[in-house]
């Protein structure tokens, strides 16, 4: 059965479609959407039924677990997974960063290397490689390079992201006319991010359900604002790995409202300026 929106069938989301595909996003994702998230999916899924030729969700499901359309399977992730993200989130963690972090790991070995997980449309790698140049530029003798990994499941945010290009209200959420001016490169009516704040950052793709060893050690971790997203179990086993992942002594840091799920005691709490950190024991 459809309803009618103007010229557009919009099939309804039967009540066991959305136990399956809240079943399978689980399972390809780890996040876990539960009750009074029909709407979200309805309408988001509903582009993709349209895209690609669909009349049900229910067709919709039995592509998905036929396994017969890869792109399928990744357009829907993306259509779930993609969220809405501004720079300089949570500036408290920057001013940790810059006035405690990288000071304090100054004389470690090799480059200072950041995992921005879950970067969505690349504001906050873009807004790291931003705070570690002007900690370059007021810190001359700081010697250890800058360098990011950014990641998300989704292809077509990586893709978008490292474009460094954005437009209307993506070029002011966050930021002042100052450091657009500073940092980005007019293009018509949008915005470049200056190449040099581009080199130092690589983008990828990485489920955080699967295995973080491809991705080497890192000094800190931006985990922001996507483990409330996940069932404990989950969050629980995704910093235990995040763990691993960190050099010696290295920090965690998770979005403000987050808290952290440590059972086996690898992290303790560091606060300034405002915000939480968790540097490994």
């Amino acid at each position: 059965m459809t309803e009618r929106y103007g010229y557009t069938a919009q099939p309804r989301l039967q009540p066991q479609d959305y136990r399956d595909l809240c079943d399978f996003f689980l399972k390809a994702s780890g996040i876990v959407l539960g009750e009074g998230k029909e709407y979200l999916v309805s309408s988001r899924l509903g582009r993709v039924l349209r895209e690609q030729g669909l009349d049900s969700f229910a067709e919709l499901l039995r592509e998905l677990k036929g396994s017969r359309n890869p792109r399928l399977r990744t357009a829907v992730l993306d259509a779930i997974t993609t969220n809405e993200t501004f720079w300089f989130r949570d500036m408290a963690h920057f001013n940790l960063l810059t006035q405690t972090i990288l000071p304090e790991r100054a004389t470690e070995p090799g480059a200072f290397r950041v995992w921005s997980a879950a970067c969505s449309s690349g504001q906050e790698p873009y807004s790291l490689s931003m705070v570690g140049s002007d900690f370059r530029k007021k810190n001359p003798g700081y010697r250890r390079n800058l360098e990011i990994t950014a990641t998300d499941l989704s292809e077509q945010v990586l893709a978008e992201a490292a474009k460094g290009l954005y437009c209307g209200l993506s070029t002011v959420r966050g930021i002042t006319p100052e450091q657009r001016r500073r940092y980005f490169i007019p293009r018509g009516d949008c915005f470049e991010v200056d190449p040099e704040l581009r080199r130092v950052i690589s983008f990828r793709k990485q489920n955080l359900m699967e295995s973080f060893a491809g991705l080497g050690r890192f000094d800190v971790i931006f985990c922001r604002n996507v483990l409330i997203y996940f069932s404990a179990t989950t969050k629980a086993d995704v910093i235990a790995r995040m763990a691993q992942s960190l050099k010696p002594k290295g920090y965690l840091l998770l979005g403000s409202t987050e808290s952290l799920s440590d059972p086996k005691g690898r992290f303790e709490m560091i606060t300034g300026q405002g915000g939480i950190a968790y540097r490994l024991k």
